[in-house]
């Protein structure tokens, strides 16, 4: 007899008379309440190196401003819904130290904010290239989990999932941010 038919004849004898009824795994340990949605996104996108702040919708154009730091060169997609100075884009990218987007939506289990490419978030390679990238999102747009998140996304629509500034480690587990995304992200959350 072989190893593999050993194996499975044991598997086979264990299951032998055993009640194999299926019933439903409850799940509720997994909710997060609708009070705690958008603390526990600021918490995990925090978690994630990413910085996050909430202001009121009128202190918007200044704290985007602050987050942008010393970028020069701006891009900022069509349809985003605060006058700032960018241009909405640009066939070379490299040319740009910063992108201010919008989201579709941000998850509070993962601290992930998932961009559909529609008004104000531009197309996927502008939120790639450059080193960083601001995203406004609004709190209303924050939903429990990645259930959610599926429910309200359109599967017809192209889609980046963002959780955190791009970053990968290398056999020895050194962290390199902006291999394959932005070095920095910041995440401002307006109610």
């Amino acid at each position: 007899m072989s190893a593999r038919d050993e194996i499975l004849a044991a598997v086979r004898g264990a299951l032998h008379g055993a009640d194999r009824t299926e019933r439903p795994v409850p799940r509720g340990y997994r909710s997060v309440a609708a009070s705690n949605v958008v603390d526990l996104f600021a918490e995990r996108v925090v978690d994630y190196r990413a910085d996050l702040t909430r202001c009121g919708r009128d202190e918007l154009p200044g704290v985007i401003s602050k987050a942008l730091g010393p970028a020069r060169k701006v891009l900022v997609p069509q349809g985003f819904p605060v006058d700032i100075e960018g241009v909405p884009d640009a066939p070379d990218l490299d040319d740009y130290d910063a992108v201010v987007t919008t989201a579709a939506l941000g998850i509070a289990t993962t601290g992930t904010i998932v961009l559909d490419h529609g008004e104000g978030q531009g197309r996927r390679a502008l939120t790639l290239v450059p080193d960083k990238h601001v995203c406004v999102l609004s709190e209303d747009q924050i939903v429990p989990g990645v259930p959610q998140a599926i429910a309200r996304l359109d599967p017809a629509r192209p889609q980046t999932w963002i959780s955190g500034p791009s970053a990968t480690s290398d056999i020895e587990l050194d962290r390199v941010e902006g291999v394959h995304g932005p070095r920095a992200l910041h995440v401002i959350v307006v109610p």
